[in-house]
């Protein structure tokens, strides 16, 4: 029986993915190759997800045959959601290889999350916006966001409390900040996981991310 890791990574195309396998010994290597060189003129990808399983040829075969008509001619590259594509990857049996700091459960409630959020978010006109909080013991909260073709981009400069929560996100742990001032913009995937790089906990972000008029995000939303 054939084992190795069936991997998603995102490119710098907007929602455009790609999906392969890789022998388990190879994935370091195969993973440093695709992050620096691109893949079929595309560049920028980034390791989201890995999974070492038990007939990985043919689970592989079935992903692509799934995702085919959202697949870029004959290539490994889908115009697919990436959070729809881990979800599926997290429900089989196998040993998960990335990321190392999160379960599988861990990842799955996240990027379920993401998709859940994401509905409407393409109604969130594009520009910047604002989060402003005072927490006690810390003091003030500031941070603005940049929306632009459906990330969510919180820029640097934001003042960000320290986390308050024992179950943090990657994209928190990630993000560079030094006292108390995020050195990076940040790219996310939804409101609630930007509002957790200011705030250091689970939010909502449809109600934390306020426009330059003072109405949360949510407004637009409510639109669709």
């Amino acid at each position: 029986m054939s084992r190795g890791v069936i991997y998603v990574m995102e490119t710098v195309v907007p929602g455009l993915i790609k999906i392969g396998k890789t022998a388990t010994e190879q994935f370091e290597k195969r993973m440093y190759n695709l992050e620096r060189n691109g893949y079929n003129n595309v560049v920028g990808l980034k390791r989201k997800f890995a999974i070492e399983l038990d007939e990985y040829d043919e689970k592989e075969i079935m992903l692509h045959s799934l995702f085919d008509k959202s697949r870029l001619q004959n290539s490994e590259l889908f115009a697919v959601s990436v959070d729809l594509v881990i979800q599926l990857l997290t429900s089989f049996e196998g040993r998960q290889i990335y990321p190392k700091n999160m379960t599988k459960e861990q990842v799955f409630a996240e990027v379920s999350e993401n998709r859940q959020e994401t509905v409407g978010a393409n109604l969130i006109p594009d520009g910047i916006y604002y989060l402003e909080q005072n927490r006690r013991g810390f003091g003030s909260i500031k941070a603005q966001m940049k929306v632009t073709a459906g990330k969510f981009i919180v820029l640097k400069g934001s003042r960000c409390a320290p986390v308050d929560s024992s179950d943090v996100p990657k994209v928190r742990q990630d993000a560079i900040i030094e006292n108390d001032v995020l050195v990076e913009d940040v790219e996310c995937n939804s409101p609630s996981m930007a509002g957790w790089i200011p705030l250091g906990k689970a939010n909502n972000g449809w109600f934390v991310w306020k426009n330059s008029d003072g109405k949360p995000i949510d407004t637009y939303r409510n639109r669709g």
